[in-house]
């Protein structure tokens, strides 16, 4: 029988993907929590509710008696992304005892929490164990890593989501019922369904970057889509025979590292180290003792396709060379099956490269404005409305204004779509 009484609380509400969701489901706000001044008046404007801002200065008893708790807690202290400080975060890391404080003054039925992956694996486990130890005193609970491109959305978003069901002493059957969906992963998901025919407000690629794309275009136009190189392809690495193998650059004689070739196979040159040091690719001048595995293999990789090329990545390598650091790599996600065409792919400007994916789903939206996707045959980025749709949002009456705050809260937001899939297992098990 469906429940229509459900009252739930939105903490850390950002966009409001949590209201979103259960709103539709037919269960109530009470109470929503968000520290950004902006967004909790866009949140008053698209749900004609108040939001009030950081819950550390709200009293327990003060918010209202629910029966759900949602928190798609700061996952800052948690991603790769980030330093990981986890729960010794000094400005995050005390949120999650916050959401335990709330649900122990009320006895709150279910909580609702979302996270990044790598929470179930920070500090080899420990945090992970330490959240679980802390619910599993007065809730069962389950959790599961879920992308929304298992439900026909394309964009591939793993986040960690955590389901909990307080204990009753009599005739508790705690979450037997309950089930994360699983969904019918979508071979033929094609971001042209997400692609505003028409758009409004659109940015369009820079022209140098356009031709950043043309030139590293007549660098695929040499090679057959059987030889695209399946590591990342790193420019400055070409003519280059610094040794790498043992110790690091840095921890190398100067006088030995003369004799050979750095960026671009330009001859290594310099009165001091760093002089010398500026003569090599920036990631090979890290204070390492030694470069890690996949750095060596990365290097070694460069080195062998550049000398069975090199006839013509001389000729190429003249036109790159005063491209920014980021703009000399390139990493190809397409596989090789694909056409080697940049101009119908989704394209990233990433501090790590430029990065090449199939136009059938989107990376994951990040909070980064600077790497937000390109359509080139579009000749323009993806808009506030597009990236809305994405994440399920589309139903919002207001956005943030610009195009890096936009991107910055999509890049918090929960996904509505697996948050609404998932609640309806949970707390509509009986309904098809």
């Amino acid at each position: 029988m469906r429940n229509k009484n459900l009252r739930f609380i939105d903490l850390f509400a950002g966009l409001g993907g949590f209201h979103l969701a259960l709103t539709d489901l037919g269960f109530k706000c009470v109470f929503a929590s968000e520290i950004n001044p902006e967004l909790q008046s866009l949140y008053h404007n698209n749900f004609e509710m108040k939001c009030s801002g950081d819950i550390n200065n709200i009293k327990v008893s003060d918010i209202p008696k629910h029966d759900i708790i949602c928190a798609g807690f700061p996952c800052q202290p948690f991603s790769k992304a980030g330093k990981q400080y986890g729960l010794e975060d000094p400005n995050n890391g005390n949120f999650f005892n916050r959401i335990m404080d709330i649900a122990e003054y009320h006895k709150t039925e279910y909580i609702f929490l979302e996270n990044v992956p790598n929470l179930k694996s920070h500090d080899n486990g420990e945090t992970w164990k330490y959240i679980y130890n802390k619910l599993r005193v007065n809730y069962h609970l389950k959790e599961q890593i879920i992308s929304p491109h298992i439900f026909g959305i394309p964009q591939h978003r793993s986040r960690f989501y955590i389901v909990c069901k307080r204990k009753t002493k009599i005739k508790d059957e705690g979450l037997d019922y309950f089930s994360f969906p699983y969904g019918i992963e979508n071979t033929k998901l094609s971001i042209h369904s997400i692609i505003e025919k028409n758009p409004k407000e659109y940015k369009l690629i820079k022209p140098e970057s356009l031709y950043q794309l043309k030139v590293w275009q007549e660098f695929l136009n040499n090679i057959t889509p059987e030889e695209v190189p399946g590591f990342p392809i790193w420019a400055m690495e070409f003519g280059a025979n610094y040794p790498f193998e043992g110790k690091a650059p840095i921890k190398q004689d100067r006088k030995l590292l003369i004799k050979y070739r750095g960026t671009f196979g330009q001859q290594i040159s310099g009165h001091n180290t760093d002089e010398v040091l500026e003569c090599l690719p920036n990631y090979a001048r890290s204070d390492d003792d030694e470069f890690p595995d996949w750095k060596k293999n990365y290097i070694r990789s460069n080195r062998e396709f550049y000398a069975k090329n090199k006839k013509w990545i001389d000729k190429w390598l003249l036109k790159v060379k005063d491209f920014e650091n980021s703009h000399l790599k390139l990493e190809w996600n397409c596989g090789n099956k694909h056409e080697l065409n940049l101009m119908d792919k989704i394209v990233q400007f990433r501090p790590s490269g430029i990065r090449v994916k199939k136009p059938t789903y989107s990376p994951a939206l990040v909070l980064a404005s600077t790497q937000i996707p390109i359509f080139p045959w579009l000749n323009r980025y993806m808009t506030i409305k597009e990236a809305a749709k994405l994440q399920c949002m589309d139903k919002l009456k207001e956005y943030p204004k610009t195009a890096p705050k936009a991107f910055r809260a999509f890049g918090n937001a929960v996904n509505v779509c697996v948050v609404k899939n998932i609640a309806k297992n949970l707390f509509l098990p009986h309904e098809k």
